[in-house]
């Protein structure tokens, strides 16, 4: 199960570094804005490295958040792209959002696997 959690994290990974980096048309379009598209997509993201990498949170956390910070930094070599502060204010924000509930999540199954007899 972890190597497919790993697999679908580097995978989003891969597919918002395309989102954010490659031809504006090509992006995915949503009704939330985008600002909700940037909160979505982190937030998922967030979820799934927290899921995927349980045993050194703290790590974990320190990559993602690089990973948010060095994708809004690569937008300034990508033609037609914009880095903002503001994103990756929403985005750090959003991936915070989901590490931390990916944590809970494994709290709370580590602790009813322990409760079973």
């Amino acid at each position: 199960m972890t190597i497919i959690l790993r697999l679908f994290a580097w995978g989003l990974a891969a597919a918002i570094a395309f989102a954010t980096l490659g031809p504006a048309e090509q992006r995915p379009h949503s009704n939330l804005g985008q600002n909700g598209e940037h909160a979505l997509a982190f937030v998922l993201l967030g979820l799934a490295f927290g899921l995927a990498y349980t045993r050194a949170p703290s790590r974990t956390a320190a990559l993602v958040i690089a990973f948010t910070g060095l994708i809004e930094v690569l937008q300034f070599l990508a033609p037609g792209r914009h880095a903002r502060l503001e994103d990756f204010v929403v985005d750090a924000l959003a991936a915070s959002l989901g590490l931390v509930a990916a944590a809970a999540l494994d709290w709370t199954i580590r602790r009813t696997q322990r409760s079973l007899p």
